[in-house]
């Protein structure tokens, strides 16, 4: 297919690549230029602008936030004025359900047609291809995005028609995943405290109760306090914790956890810690505790 990439941040530029590794044509737009120079050298067609990256078949968009994303999608000059009536618009990013209702129904009324594919991955295992995609949309348009998914996942869940409905699970997700990393660093402030090694305490954790991924993954990261380079910033994780509070407002669930884990998050913030991976808030507890690099 012949398709258009908009944001090219760690996350967008491997997706980006591995749709040129398949063999798609990928044309390549970010805010700044530069961040398309690898994938220019790869093979990639640089636009000059976000219109110019929208005379495909499809754009996919992989953008920081809301703010972002209504900028280059509802802005002058922007995807909703330049996508050809009939084409695709694949929003990858994590945007509250709110958005994603708007981009819908805007893109509808344009006889455009939109697939939300929020994706479950750190960069690393985008690089390699194996995302897990969730897409909410109309069943033809979620057929038409199956060769580009392919080349970047390992696995589709298509769950709804509602577009919307991918952005939720999606932003339930990382509410798990915080949840999970704030857990993870409390026991091992606790172990810790009573002297017990940390990276066998894990060990012993994802060897018999916790065999899960993002256990050994975010486990690892806080046992050895490796908060830096990030992986997934530190802002972007009270972000998507605030997506949940927000959704959980609009749908009447209180969200008890979510409401800590915003505190956390904003605690870490307030002591510099924006440049840091968001499993920098596990570390919180080792601090709270005297113990650890920033104890």
């Amino acid at each position: 297919m012949k398709v258009g990439f908009i944001g090219l941040g760690r996350m967008g530029e491997a997706m980006a690549a591995n749709l040129l590794k398949a063999g798609h044509g990928v044309s390549v737009y970010n805010r700044s230029p530069a961040k398309a120079d690898a994938l220019v050298a790869a093979g990639a067609v640089r636009a000059a602008s976000i219109a110019e990256a929208c005379q495909s078949e499809a754009v996919l968009t992989m953008l920081a936030d809301d703010t972002a994303v209504e900028s280059v999608v509802l802005g002058d000059g922007a995807i909703l004025e330049s996508l050809p009536k009939g084409a695709l618009h694949i929003s990858h990013s994590t945007i509250s359900v709110a958005l994603s209702e708007r981009l819908a129904k805007a893109h509808g009324e344009a006889g455009q047609a939109y697939v939300s594919a929020p994706v479950f991955g750190r960069p690393d295992v985008a690089a390699a291809g194996k995302l897990f995609i969730v897409a909410g949309g109309a069943p033809e348009s979620v057929a038409r995005c199956a060769p580009l998914f392919e080349a970047m996942g390992q696995r589709t869940f298509a769950l709804s028609e509602k577009p919307e409905a991918a952005n939720l699970v999606k932003i339930s997700g990382n509410f798990l995943l915080a949840c999970v990393i704030e857990s993870l660093g409390e026991a091992m402030a606790l172990v810790g405290k009573a002297g017990i090694d940390k990276s066998e305490y894990l060990d012993l954790l994802t060897s018999t109760l916790f065999g899960a991924p993002v256990y050994r993954t975010y486990g690892n990261l806080i046992a050895n306090e490796t908060f830096s380079p990030a992986g997934f910033a530190a802002p972007l994780g009270l972000k998507d914790v605030s997506l949940a509070l927000a959704a959980g407002e609009a749908l009447r669930v209180p969200l008890p956890l979510a409401s800590l884990l915003r505190d956390r998050f904003l605690s870490l913030l307030a002591q510099g810690g924006a440049d840091l991976d968001w499993s920098a808030v596990g570390g919180l507890a080792l601090r709270d505790s005297g113990q650890g690099k920033a104890g």
